[in-house]
């Protein structure tokens, strides 16, 4: 589907320096013949950011390289913006503001800043076959983007194996859509995601990538730009640099069979003053997060069971309710130092378990997810759980509810104190998202809120009511749908022009 030789740029980038990242990328746009124009749309990923998350989150150094770059090569750019929606139920305001994006904003000049959870909501038709659902809400800056930029983190991930480029789109959604299919499904949802638009310029950091993790990654130097014109192309070379088969990695193969791009390295021109061969030496220890969740937690007095999720093929729910679990201990341990010691003996149970559960009297049995299920003995009492789930068909995003955190808290609340004198509850939803996670966690071992931290809460609890002022005035009045993106294949169609809405994102 390209129109230009699928191109992966490596090149040696050891600092934050925005003048360099500038050069570096000039270079990139000359190398691969592209002229930004037209509304210009830059998605950086900054699903975390701050002094908590600051391996998590593409750099406001870099973005501002990046921004002046496209300005310099841009020829009758109309709007040069960044556009963003962050996870972890947690304001984009929030996470620009703790990322530096409103001042590198100023100091690159005439750039737009768009939180997508505040823009209006455009539907792209899907008509391919093997899609999860007919259409996809995405943000109204993306549908009509004119030329559309990919700056993503260099990341491994608990639920994908790695976030390169292509699983950097999952925040391009309606919160009310982004949850939806974010479980077994997940490498597939991000496979239609493609459909929605191709970007024309690629460029991640990897000069401090993050490896492990999602949210909290462990910083591993590597010391490189690297940039592209194909998703499937530069996706397939970042994890030939970190050691791994692309076709490996489901979404990646997914849009690969889709045409969308060669993952075959005798098919993709790699330039640059760094080889594949030395990025592979820089890369040579990098671990990916893909770890199943009883093996994550042995060792601690987190007990996990995985049973089958609702597919008929899948053993395991990659993209669900225990990559979350796994995201939450980990959030907690950033925030408080002791997370482990304070956890009593607890047992967390997804999907179809049929094993035994070893829970001694007063240690919380927790099942988590619609579609936990079991029968059996648990502290010598006879306990049964009934599946909760609804097939994907079922699940319309133009009614799906989502809660904001303080609702969120007030559930949990209530969950527990409905289960106080039992040792076995139940947490609902597909998937329970980290935040929900993060709440248990916390009612059970007693530790700090990250929410309420007064370290964040005070710049937390603006950006959240700034938030929700602007979107309950964009509702008032009705936002204006503007023009129809492209997709891919067929016309966007705004069928039904959504206002936009409040909620959380899963990653």
């Amino acid at each position: 589907m390209a129109t230009h030789q699928p191109t992966v740029i490596l090149r040696h980038c050891a600092e934050y320096d925005p003048e360099r990242i500038e050069r570096l990328a000039v270079e990139g746009l000359d190398t691969m013949g592209l002229q930004p124009h037209g509304r210009t749309l830059v998605k950086p990923n900054v699903v975390a950011s701050g002094e908590m998350f600051p391996h998590a989150y593409t750099r406001a150094e870099f973005v501002e390289g990046i921004l002046r770059a496209l300005k310099k090569r841009g020829t009758q750019i109309e709007e040069l913006a960044v556009g963003e929606r962050s996870g972890i139920t947690v304001p984009t305001r929030y996470t620009f503001k703790n990322a530096g994006y409103y001042e590198m904003a100023r100091r690159v000049g005439d750039v737009k800043l768009y939180h997508f959870e505040e823009s209006t909501q455009v539907e792209i038709p899907l008509f391919h076959q093997g899609r999860l659902r007919d259409s996809f809400y995405t943000p109204e800056p993306v549908a009509r983007a004119d030329f559309f930029v990919n700056c993503p983190k260099f990341k491994a991930h608990p639920w994908t194996t790695v976030t390169f480029s292509m699983k950097n789109y999952i925040g391009l959604q309606d919160d009310r859509h982004r949850l939806i299919d974010h479980d077994y499904a997940l490498n597939a949802k991000v496979a239609d995601l493609q459909y929605i638009t191709q970007p024309q310029f690629i460029a991640t950091d990897a000069i401090i990538a993050g490896e492990g993790r999602m949210l909290t990654p462990l910083p591993y130097r590597l010391n490189m730009m690297v940039m592209g014109n194909n998703q499937v192309a530069f996706d397939a070379v970042c994890c030939h640099i970190i050691g791994i088969d692309p076709m490996s990695v489901d979404h990646i193969r997914l849009a690969h069979e889709r045409g969308f791009g060669p993952v075959d390295l005798s098919q993709i021109r790699i330039l640059g003053d760094v080889s594949l061969e030395e990025a592979k030496e820089r890369a040579a220890d990098f671990e990916v997060g893909l770890v199943r969740v009883e093996d994550y937690f042995k060792g601690t007095n987190i007990r996990a069971y995985a049973g089958r999720p609702p597919g008929k093929t899948e053993d395991y729910c990659w993209g669900g309710c225990p990559g979350a679990l796994e995201e939450a201990i980990e959030i907690l341990r950033v925030y408080d130092k002791a997370t482990d010691a304070k956890m009593p003996p607890m047992h967390i149970v997804f999907g179809a378990y049929e094993g035994e559960i070893d829970a001694k009297p007063g240690e919380k049995v927790v099942f988590m997810g619609d579609c936990a299920t079991y029968q059996g003995e648990i502290g010598g009492q006879q306990v049964q759980i009934e599946s909760l789930y609804r097939d994907r068909s079922e699940l319309n995003p133009e009614s799906f509810k989502v809660d904001d955190i303080f609702k969120k808290m007030l559930k949990v609340e209530s969950k527990f104190l409905g289960a106080r004198k039992s040792d076995v509850m139940r947490i609902a939803g597909c998937p329970v998202s980290v935040a929900e996670q993060v709440l248990m966690l916390v009612k059970l071992g007693r530790t700090q809120n990250p929410y309420l931290d007064p370290r964040t809460s005070v710049d937390f609890v603006s950006c959240y009511l700034s938030t929700r002022t602007r979107t309950a005035l964009s509702r008032i009045l009705g936002t204006p749908y503007q023009r129809s993106g492209h997709a891919l294949r067929g016309e966007a169609r705004p069928v039904q022009n959504l206002p936009p809405v409040e909620g959380e994102s899963a990653s």
